[in-house]
């Protein structure tokens, strides 16, 4: 049987160990390697070290560097900050027009940040994909998914957030000869462009398979396969929902590829053999609207709708739910899930299959919360949809 393992991105190989210069972390699984943390918090919960708000939109942070990078709109313009990462103090902001677009939600920015070295890589949902110094916000090259690269926007605006592989940027366009895209990272010129797809809301997830780099792209179509260095098509599978909305990210394990979609739709694991995929088993009761499930231990953890939710990998069977978190969403750290409900409680509980185990629970934020919580060097940010940010200490005494 051969074997694919994630394809670790460069900068994370550079990044320090607690650092999540991206979205879903290091390896875009959803999984910090962190131990030095506590969720030990006493009746007041953990120490909120700063609040402030960086504008609408759904767009998580990413950490390098003592440095936290974000996005988020006001008065139609987009603004990419970059802040202190201990104290919430302004560094940089890079602002330009995009549209709020709030359709039947907040709207603004839903990609986020990814931090590749000296450069900071930024999508808008209305497909301005800019290259930016990470020290300074200085634009270093900038693209329009729409009016470069022939793009379509999606009905919910562009979402997936780039992808950094090496000496390329990849991201979901959607056009016609060009449903995705690799650009050169340091000029932003087409290096390949491959695939008719429509664009979803997924992002692309790099893997190796024999020493060969691939791509798993969760589009409007469904779940495709690409060869990362030309964007050769290997493999198609079509998974139909309603509306097209494909949001989540693709997870790799093995030989096995695990998708999900809300709208009642549901997940599939498939077996990849290297030029075809073939169903291992499908389920509706894990049902990502939009957050990722994290894969830990051989079980998956992961919002089926409104139901926080555990499955066997192995099998698709329900191992236990909980449902009084709403849409919400979660990472993994240290054996646990770190998980931020829809109406904005922190909760801590233990990763296993055996009953949902709450350790830890405290309420750090008001509104509608679809942002993915974010560990990282003993700290925990907390966003939710209308921009209001939260750090919270969470360092062992």
């Amino acid at each position: 049987m051969k074997t694919l393992i994630p394809w670790l991105i460069l900068s994370a190989c550079c990044a320090q160990a607690a650092d999540w210069p991206q979205w879903r972390g290091p390896n875009r699984d959803g999984i910090s390697t962190e131990t030095d943390w506590t969720s030990q918090w006493g009746a007041d919960g953990p120490k909120q070290l700063f609040k402030l708000n960086v504008g609408i939109g759904c767009s998580a942070v990413a950490v390098s560097k003592g440095r936290l990078y974000t996005m988020g709109n006001a008065n139609n313009s987009d603004t990419v900050l970059c802040l202190d990462a201990a104290t919430g103090k302004p560094i940089w902001k890079q602002s330009y027009a995009c549209p709020l677009d709030p359709h039947m939600f907040e709207g603004g920015p839903g990609a986020t940040p990814t931090v590749d070295g000296d450069r900071v890589y930024t999508l808008s949902r209305a497909g301005h994909l800019h290259c930016l110094d990470a020290a300074s916000g200085k634009v270093v090259w900038m693209k329009h998914l729409v009016k470069d690269l022939g793009g379509k926007v999606p009905t919910w605006g562009y979402a997936g957030s780039p992808l950094v592989l090496e000496k390329r940027v990849i991201v979901d366009v959607g056009a016609q000869g060009a449903a995705t895209v690799a650009l050169d990272k340091t000029s932003g010129e087409v290096v390949w462009k491959s695939g008719d797809e429509g664009a979803g809301y997924g992002a692309p997830l790099a893997f190796e398979q024999g020493g060969k780099r691939l791509l798993a792209l969760f589009d409007g179509y469904g779940l495709v396969l690409r060869e990362a260095d030309s964007g050769k098509p290997l493999a198609r599978q079509e998974w139909k929902t309603n509306y097209e909305i494909n949001a989540s990210t693709p997870i790799v394990s093995g030989d096995k590829i695990f998708v999900s979609s809300g709208y009642g739709k549901g997940a599939a694991l498939f077996e990849f053999s290297g030029t075809e995929l073939k169903y291992v088993w499908q389920t509706k009761k894990m049902r990502n609207h939009f957050n990722s499930c994290v894969l830990w231990k051989g079980f998956l953890y992961g919002f089926d709708e409104s139901k926080l939710t555990c499955l066997d990998f192995a099998t698709g069977d329900v191992k236990w739910s909980q449902d009084d978190l709403g849409k919400g969403s979660l990472m993994i750290a240290d054996g646990k899930l770190i998980i931020q409900s829809e109406t904005g409680d922190l909760v801590v509980a233990d990763a296993s299959p055996l009953a949902f185990k709450e350790t830890a629970r405290a309420k750090v934020l008001e509104k509608r919360c679809w942002v993915v919580p974010v560990l990282a060097n003993g700290r925990i940010y907390c966003k939710n949809n209308i921009g209001d940010l939260v750090a919270l200490a969470l360092t062992k005494p």
